[in-house]
């Protein structure tokens, strides 16, 4: 037994600690028959990525329930990785290679590739680092990456499987590109913000005739690829022009005047321009008019764009180079010059930015690949809406619903070369080439020679697969997916997943669909999750966190400068400060309000905890105590005794649930209040008296062993939270073998059979009293050293026989020296009093303090605290400034009266009290 340092340093312990749970194989998982498993994969972050205050909220909730599980007796699998970030990493390095003089193009597919891989192995695991630093227990002998050669040949082996299924398709569609990356995206991966634009209202002439047909568009730039105009078949106003030819200002071709009943006879004039290679809505307006169009009128997409977004040759020479946005300028000042231009108007609508690098989305008509969703996301629906799987909060699920309800098909083909290669080969021809040569030659490998012509000469296919195409195989791919591997059949489904909601549909969604339609082969023990066609879900509980957010309620971003380093944070306060921290202020599902200084108080819980081990190490040196354990717990007990041992196991029971029902933020709380008050402020304080008292020396040595062994099963139900805290003292608290380790001791699960409601009653009627006698105490400066007499009234007989019963507790704790009954009905003269459950307390002022000076300052405190009062509620009522202030500023008024109006009235108490 070691005596503990004044004061508690994470510094020194934390990275100590973490390095031999890592030497003694601590967070290894190993398939284990006698165990039930319980698996968690981590959300890979991107190889580009570092620590930041999401990852923190994130990686704590994984690793309380981790430890939590752990700890109970399952075998647990954390399983950590990273994502090769397609987009993001072949930037970084672009940028790098830019500083050199140099590009991508320069160097070559092969070149470019292999230095991206350079990359990566020099900078690619930094935040995995600092995971650890976060006191992660991931099986880092695991750790997988989304382009290792195992993940490489699951990826081709569901791209295989689903395009034989006639899942996976090529075609001509409108993407969502990006002019800056030169690559399609998805259509989550799109972010929408609301601009103030205009609408311009452009005249068309109809050809042979002097009238005309006025178009309204906020693209005006691309009437330069415009095929057609429709009309509503309905609408009266333009039914006489349907089929007639319309001339195309400033290119002076003529184009068709069609119907079709998509078009929103409300919005502008009733008529759209059809512009097939730019708009997704007017693609599909196309493909309608050509499927009963004679093949001689049918319409041939225009794209007037290059992959820069740049006008192409298909365009007047005049325009041809420009930017698309130099190209609005252009064609509307021309469209005003030659009096086509019949007005223009302000105009509020969305446009859709890159994710990775905010440019505005170019819609643009290329050769895709698609996987087709709805027949992958009706069993994936399916699942959530019958319980299989759950979400907390459970308010996701309707989200859930109404995007797999309304699923469009997934654009999984990319245009770089950092990521996986689509696993498809062309004959790139020779003399004997036939018909079907042109057609994509999808392999698991490359091909030896082309299946139609026989020629070796092959072409794979240039682009590479969405980086989510991978991690939606993350949960069974990891686990050795295609093959049928040990730890497949053991870890598999993955239990808790724990994720932001913001790629509920990036990621979550399609880690279902994905998990369905492949692992149903995999051979499972009896009672495992299947669904009712035999599949297998990838997760039984879906944990969503919110954002975390600065204290004044704005999203952390490096622009704002609100986004603190988690590491500068660790150094500062300890990581085990910054976890409990951020699990205190974290209610399920909500977004966290967030600044460094809140981190006090997981460091100030810190501190109160080791300054608790430090009292019981030192006091236990002196009456040659140790840990009893449970044989030891009602051993020479009084009533503080009974009720902490009452109070460990109702605090065991209710932490067990919350993290059953995954309420970490209510589970912390629980630890906070048993710990900081129940343990630290009273029970300490309580057990001074006997242990500093005239008790036997058996009977202190029972009491501090006692103490002891609660302190101990205290420390484990904490350890989830505060890993490197609880280890340093759990292993300080007694001698332990090199093997031992809190991480792997049994997690207290509470005995309901050792919760006394009636100690639990008495003792919060002791608590009670004593707060009031220091309540009173405090308000008339009555000091410390003084004794006083209470004299109490109570109808209760039963609440008075407890006070009577427990008067050490009294004396030792609010300095009484006597307890005397009050017969009278009236309050004593010059005294302050108190109701308590059952009864009154009152306690004579005479002698303890100067009567006529303690008026005297309540009464100027009560003065200054009206005029504050009256001066914060005058501001309240004065509209200008609730209307102009910033929210947080009013709300912070607000909280200012409520305390000058609480001041106020304790002040009169006190008043009254001394009469």
């Amino acid at each position: 037994m070691t005596e503990l340092a004044k004061t508690y340093n994470p510094g020194e312990v934390e990275q100590r600690w973490y390095a031999h749970w890592e030497r003694a194989g601590l967070f290894r998982a190993r398939p284990n028959p006698e165990k039930t498993p319980y698996t968690v994969v981590i959300p890979p972050p991107n190889i580009t990525g570092i620590l930041t205050m999401g990852h923190v909220l994130n990686n704590t909730i994984q690793d309380v329930f981790v430890r939590w599980k752990r700890m109970q007796g399952y075998e647990t699998l954390w399983m950590p990785g990273t994502d090769h970030a397609g987009i993001a990493t072949q930037n970084v390095v672009e940028k790098s290679l830019a500083g050199e003089g140099t590009n991508r193009h320069a160097l070559g597919r092969e070149k470019f590739v292999a230095r991206v891989w350079e990359w990566k192995k020099e900078y690619g695991g930094t935040i995995i680092r600092q995971l650890r630093r976060l006191g992660a227990t991931c099986d880092w002998e695991r750790e997988r990456f989304t382009m290792d050669e195992g993940l490489s040949r699951a990826v081709q082996e569901m791209f295989v499987r689903l395009h034989e299924k006639s899942l996976i398709y090529r075609g001509k569609y409108i993407v969502n590109w990006c002019p800056k990356d030169h690559t399609a995206i998805s259509d989550d991966e799109v972010n929408y913000h609301e601009v103030q634009g205009h609408i311009w209202h452009i005249a068309y002439p109809v050809t042979g005739s002097d009238e005309r047909a006025i178009v309204a568009t906020t693209r005006p730039e691309t009437m330069l690829g415009d095929t057609a105009v429709a009309v509503h078949p309905s609408d009266e106003r333009y039914r006489h022009l349907i089929g007639k030819t319309l001339t195309l200002p400033l290119a002076g071709r003529g184009i068709p005047v069609i119907a079709d009943e998509s078009v929103d006879v409300a919005f502008g004039t009733g008529m759209v321009k059809v512009t097939p290679a730019h708009d997704p809505n007017d693609f599909l307006i196309c493909q309608r008019y050509n499927e009963s169009a004679p093949v001689e009128r049918r319409m041939e997409p225009l794209s007037i764009f290059d992959v820069s977004a740049t006008t192409n040759d298909l365009v007047p020479e005049k325009y041809r180079g420009l930017d698309r946005f130099d190209a609005r300028k252009a064609v509307v000042a021309d469209l005003t010059a030659g009096g086509f231009l019949v007005k223009t108007e302000p105009h509020t609508h969305n446009v859709g930015r890159c994710y990775r690098c905010d440019t505005v989305i170019e819609p643009y008509l290329s050769d895709q690949w698609f996987v087709r969703m709805k027949p992958l996301a009706e069993r994936a629906l399916a699942v959530v809406q019958r319980g299989e799987i759950r979400f907390y909060p459970d308010r996701w699920v309707k989200t859930y619903e109404h995007w797999m309800t309304n699923i469009r098909d997934w654009c999984i083909s990319r245009q770089l070369w950092w990521g996986h290669r689509i696993p498809v080969w062309y004959c790139v021809g020779d003399d004997h080439c036939t018909l079907e040569c042109g057609k994509p030659i999808v392999s698991r490998t490359k091909p030896d020679a082309c299946p139609h012509c026989g020629s070796g000469n092959l072409r794979q296919d240039e682009d590479v697969l969405d980086t989510w195409f991978s991690s939606w195989l993350w949960p069974f791919s990891t686990l050795g997916w295609p093959d049928d591997t040990p730890e497949l059949r053991y870890f598999y489904p993955t239990d808790t997943l724990v994720t932001g909601p913001d790629i509920i549909f990036f990621w979550v969604a399609r880690m279902i669909m994905a998990g369905l339609e492949v692992t149903g082969g995999i051979p499972r023990p009896d009672g495992s999750p299947r669904t009712g066609d035999g599949s297998i879900i990838p997760f039984r509980n879906v944990y969503f966190t919110g954002i975390i957010r600065d204290a004044q309620g704005r999203k952390m971003s490096k622009s704002l400068g609100n986004s603190p380093d988690p590491i500068e944070v660790i150094d500062e306060y300890g990581a085990d400060a910054l976890r409990f921290t951020i699990a205190y202020l974290a209610p399920l599902g909500q977004d966290v309000l967030y600044s460094n200084d809140r981190c006090e108080l997981g460091r100030n819980f810190a501190n109160k905890i080791w300054n608790a081990g430090r009292f019981l190490l030192m006091n236990a040196r002196e009456t040659a105590a140790s840990p009893s354990g449970p044989e030891g717990l009602d051993a020479h007990s009084d009533l503080a005794d009974r009720w902490i041992v009452s109070r460990f196991n109702s605090t065991a029971i209710a932490l067990n649930d919350a993290l059953g029902k995954f309420d970490v933020n209510t589970a912390a709380r629980i630890l906070y209040d048993f710990l900081w008050h129940d343990f630290c402020d009273w029970f300490i304080e309580m057990l001074k008296g006997r242990i500093y008292g005239d008790e036997p020396a058996a009977v202190k040595t029972a009491v501090m062993g006692r103490a002891m062994f609660m302190y101990e099963e205290t420390l484990k139900l904490l350890h989830p939270f505060m890993p490197f805290l609880t280890e340093e003292l759990w292993q300080n608290l007694r001698r332990r073998r090199p093997s031992e380790s809190i991480m792997v001791d049994a997690y207290p699960a509470g005995d309901p059979a050792r919760v006394d409601r009636g100690t639990e009653r008495d003792m919060g009627f002791v608590q009670e009293c004593i707060n009031s006698i220091r309540n009173i105490r405090g308000e008339l400066s009555v000091p410390p050293s003084r004794e006083i007499t209470l004299l109490v009234r109570f109808t209760d007989p039963a609440m008075s026989g407890v006070l009577v019963k427990y008067e050490g507790y009294f004396r030792r704790l609010a300095r009484v020296s006597e307890i005397r009954k009050h017969g009278s009905g009236k309050k004593p003269p010059q005294s302050a009093s108190a109701v308590v459950p059952g009864g009154e307390m009152f306690i004579p002022l005479g002698g303890l303090i100067d009567l006529d000076a303690e008026r005297n300052r309540i009464e100027k405190e009560l003065v200054r605290a009206t005029a504050m009062f009256s001066n914060t509620e005058k501001k309240l009522r004065d509209t200008s400034f609730v209307d102009k202030a910033p929210p947080q500023i009013v709300e912070q008024e607000r909280k200012k009266l409520d305390s000058f109006k609480s001041t106020m009235e304790k002040l009169k108490s006190s008043l009254g009290n001394i009469g």
